[in-house]
Parts: structure tokens; C-alpha cells; sequence
């Protein structure tokens, strides 16, 4: 019997050191080897760089507009889930499922509230994070293709601006979207094709709406998730983000 229970204590012990070893291969991150080890091999944090400048950590540097704009794309995200619970992409059903929210729903003004005016930060964060990148000359080499990703972001996250200004179905919505889908059919030749593809028929109804929410809730959402994954790769293959030096700074 206490054979039996040495081999089974030994057993355990085995089997605990082998668990372990399978979540952590590499050892305690103790050395700049292991250090760097362990952020390869892990999911969470494979995306960030394994050294960074120390000038890159200033506030100045960035302001932080990639990661407040990423926050918000975060929150959007979820209060658009939030919201989908009590919307109807159908003319009929709409605008009463907006004034249910603003009347109805608990806490349904402060969560549409709170995705409006996200959506309003986010497009001006980007715009910001987009000149400050230029200022700092972030579409210089070797960068050039991740600014062609960032330009890619800012129109995914214009067109899901706009996109979702149809939803309200309500009259400024309605009219706003009648503006923009003329003024894209004066484009020479591609015009009046884009505009019947996105309104799925030659005026605004219920085509229009489910086109605009599946635009909205799903194709623009996964663009800009991949174009998000691209963007934080190509930061730590390009070696991180673009600081300018002192002596650049004085020329």
C-alpha cells in the first residue's frame, strides 16, 4: 500500500511538472532570451514587440491616439451588440425600436447615447492619430505599407460612420443618406453603379436598410478587426513606432 501510494504521489507530481511545462515552455522570464520566448510564444502578447525605444513611451510620442481609438472601437462594439437585441432592420419596425430605446428599454438612451457619441470620438481620434503619424513621419520608409493599412482604417471607420446613420430610420437620417448616395452617383462612370449597389434599387427602402445594417453589423466590423490585427503586426516588424529624434527635432 505504500508503494502504491509513493508511485501514485510520483505520478501526480509528473503529471503536474509536464501541465506546467505545457503552458509555460520556456521557463521563468528571467533573461532577455526567455523574456523574449515567452512573448512569442504567447497568444495575447505575440502582437507586441519585444523591445520598444524608451522614447516611444512618452506621452508625446503618440498621445496614445492608437490605443484610445482601439478603446473605442472596443465600445462600440459592444453597445452595438447591446443594441441589436432591440433592433428590426425593417421600415416598419426601425424607428419605433429607436423611440422603444429612448422610451421603453432601461438605460436605452445612455447605451444609444453612448454608441453615437463613441462613434463621433472615434472618428475624430483617428483623424488625429492620423495626422500626428504624418507629423511624426510615420508613412516613411520602412512604414510606408502599414500607412497604407492606416489609411485603410480610416475609411473603414468613415464608412462605418456612415453606414450606421441610416439605422434610426428617422427623417435626418432619411435625408442625409438620400445626399450622400447622389452626390456619389455624380462619380464619373462607377457612380450610378455604387449608388444602386448600396441602396440595392434606385431609392431608399427597406433594400437600402438591410444593406446599410449588414454593412454596418457585419462586413465593416471584420475589415476593420483584420485590418486591426494587420496594423499591430506590421508595428513590431517595421521595429516600432516612429519617434523623431532630438537632432531631427532642432533641424
Amino acid at each position: 500500500m505504500a508503494t502504491t501510494a509513493w508511485v501514485q504521489q510520483r505520478f501526480e507530481q509528473l503529471a503536474r511538472t509536464r501541465v506546467w511545462r505545457s503552458v509555460f515552455r520556456h521557463g521563468p522570464a528571467r533573461t532577455n532570451r526567455t523574456r523574449s520566448l515567452a512573448i512569442f510564444g504567447n497568444l495575447s502578447l505575440h502582437v507586441l514587440p519585444v523591445k520598444v525605444r524608451e522614447k516611444s513611451l512618452g506621452v508625446r510620442a503618440t498621445y496614445y491616439l492608437g490605443s484610445i481609438s482601439f478603446f473605442l472601437f472596443v465600445v462600440l462594439t459592444v453597445t452595438g451588440i447591446l443594441l441589436m437585441l432591440y433592433y428590426h432592420p425593417a421600415v416598419p419596425d426601425a424607428y419605433r425600436d429607436m423611440k422603444d430605446l429612448i422610451y421603453v428599454v432601461s438605460n436605452g438612451v445612455f447605451l444609444r447615447n453612448l454608441h453615437r457619441l463613441a462613434a463621433q470620438a472615434m472618428v475624430v481620434a483617428v483623424f488625429w492619430h492620423m495626422f500626428h503619424v504624418f507629423y511624426r513621419g510615420g508613412y516613411k520608409p520602412p512604414h510606408e505599407f502599414n500607412w497604407v493599412v492606416g489609411v485603410g482604417l480610416l475609411l473603414v471607420t468613415l464608412f462605418l460612420s456612415y453606414t450606421g446613420y441610416l439605422l434610426p430610420w428617422d427623417q435626418l437620417a432619411f435625408w442625409a443618406i438620400t445626399v450622400g448616395t447622389n452626390i456619389i452617383s455624380y462619380v464619373p462612370v462607377l457612380g450610378r453603379p455604387i449608388r444602386f449597389l448600396l441602396l440595392g434599387g434606385h431609392i431608399i427602402g427597406q433594400s437600402a436598410l438591410l444593406r446599410f445594417y449588414v454593412l454596418h453589423c457585419v462586413i465593416l466590423p471584420l475589415a476593420a478587426v483584420a485590418l486591426i490585427a494587420v496594423h499591430f503586426w506590421r508595428i513590431q516588424k517595421d521595429g516600432g513606432l516612429t519617434v523623431r529624434d532630438d537632432h531631427e527635432r532642432d533641424e
